[in-house]
């Protein structure tokens, strides 16, 4: 059986890879986790100032840590422990980065990247500021249209967001985005890249295994 997940996998990932190339992205496909740390790391400059983006799939490969292991300056505001004043310091560290490092909420089938954040932090560093974004996504990640990318961020990625942050908002009780209007609400600025932006050296990197949510 495994085979045949990891053929629907590479056919999903190279279809992703070619679209994403079209909109002027560099991008990768590789086939598991291990090949994945490796192209990012490689991908690293030596010396390099390294950003890093509210990403589960990140902290779940251990990059961070091995980038700060290896020696480079790395400015994360989700270590536990840091004040709110500490954590906005290391956000605006990261927005002026030389390597900017993040997941993604989806990625089309045409190559487009979707994400919806809550102070806008991540949006913003891959957008413009940092010299070089290299976003991970897994497969699980792929989705067929916008349509799509909004309905898995509203059923998935920001219920499960939500219950990690212990936010008590309506959807870490129904397990669904409810559109919630308070002041914990954490869906506050949705981004689109429908192309590369210009002033980035841009790589996506698209991974035969499900990573982060």
């Amino acid at each position: 059986m495994k085979q045949f997940i990891q053929w629907h996998n590479d056919t999903f990932g190279e279809k992703v890879v070619k679209a994403l190339e079209k909109n002027n992205f560099q991008a990768y496909y590789v086939a598991d986790r291990n090949a994945a740390i490796e192209k990012v790391l490689s991908l690293v400059p030596a010396g390099a100032t390294i950003g890093v983006g509210g990403s589960w799939t990140l902290k779940d490969l251990g990059i961070p840590a091995q980038l700060a292991k290896n020696g480079h300056t790395v400015y994360d505001h989700n270590v536990p422990g840091l004040t709110v004043e500490e954590s906005m310091t290391l956000r605006r560290k990261e927005l002026l980065c030389d390597v900017f490092l993040s997941g993604t909420n989806a990625v089309t089938l045409d190559g487009q990247l979707v994400n919806v954040d809550g102070t806008g932090n991540r949006v913003a560093a891959m957008s413009f500021g940092p010299k070089k974004v290299i976003v991970v996504v897994g497969v699980n990640k792929i989705v067929p249209d916008l349509d799509a990318a909004m309905e898995r961020i509203e059923m998935v990625a920001a219920p499960i967001n939500n219950k990690r942050l212990d936010r008590p908002n309506p959807c870490t009780i129904t397990g669904m985005c409810m559109d919630c209007q308070g002041s914990t609400r954490i869906c506050n600025i949705t981004t689109i890249l429908h192309k590369r932006p210009p002033a980035i050296d841009f790589h996506v990197i698209v991974v035969g295994d499900e990573l982060g949510f």
